[in-house]
């Protein structure tokens, strides 16, 4: 089991999807602990906003502005942190974009385009990461998934999805990268507060605030945990729902939703 925690003495920090939810929050968090991190997102503008946000912390954020769809544009983006801001600590692969799926309506480009930031995006910016860090036999990758990858939920056919196969694809990657010196983390996430859950036309028990969601993630990171997942109560709720037989839960996830109320439109 790989046992190294990187501390901002190690090197940069890498987080993507910062221009908005828990990847600004959590970029916001490490630099006031002393971090130097690279941030990218498609929006420059967003990032150099966040950039200058920053300037009072004890670190830096730097915006390297990019597309995790772009599998060329990530490798080399990875090759520029480890050339202009040192060798690479920390990998929080957080993009993702969650796109409600009605059951009966569904988007064949909604698919596609979830998979392609959730699935691929990861796999882009993880296999340059794990590059650089194997030959140093050390390093420190967290993924962010979801609660919503434990089992399945009303709108998220497309999101659900990805998130499930991000869990499998981080517990697989655990037992090379142990061997490698490369600690691998799995974030999941309950309901927090971001412009990509307003959407949600179902309640949304124990909803965060995103800056919690970045204290949680932050801590976790020192910690010796595999899974940083959060609220505990919200996670333990989920954990025992999907132990539960078909034939108990979906009446219950559809009650607790109110999807045994909804009419066909």
């Amino acid at each position: 089991m790989a046992t190294f925690t990187a501390s901002p003495s190690d090197g940069p920090a890498w987080i993507t999807g910062a221009s908005s939810g828990i990847g600004r929050a959590l970029a916001l968090e490490l630099a006031r602990q002393g971090w130097t991190v690279a941030v990218t997102a498609r929006s420059a503008d967003a990032l150099v906003g966040l950039a200058a946000e920053a300037r009072e912390s004890a670190g830096r954020i730097v915006p390297m502005a990019g597309d995790v769809t772009d599998a060329a544009a990530m490798a080399a983006l990875a090759g520029r942190i480890e050339t202009d801001l040192g060798p690479l600590a920390l990998l929080v692969a957080n993009a993702g974009i969650y796109l409600p799926q009605d059951g009966l309506d569904g988007s064949v480009e909604a698919y596609a385009q979830t998979f392609d930031v959730n699935l691929k995006g990861t796999v882009n910016v993880l296999l340059p990461a794990i590059a650089a860090m194997k030959t140093r036999r050390k390093g420190q990758i967290a993924v962010v998934a979801s609660v919503a990858g434990y089992s399945g939920l009303p709108t998220s056919a497309a999101y659900g999805a990805t998130k499930a196969g991000l869990i499998n694809m981080v517990e697989s990657l655990k037992f090379d990268l142990d061997l490698a010196g490369i600690r691998i983390q799995l974030v999941s996430p309950g309901f927090v507060d971001t412009p990509a859950t307003a959407s949600n036309p179902f309640p949304m028990p124990h909803l965060m605030k995103v800056e919690e969601a970045a204290l949680a993630i932050a801590e976790g990171l020192r910690s010796d945990r595999f899974e940083i997942a959060f609220p505990k109560a919200f996670v333990r709720q989920l954990k025992l729902l999907r132990l539960l037989p078909y034939r108990l839960y979906f009446p219950l996830v559809a009650r607790a939703t109110g999807w045994a109320r909804k009419q066909m439109s």
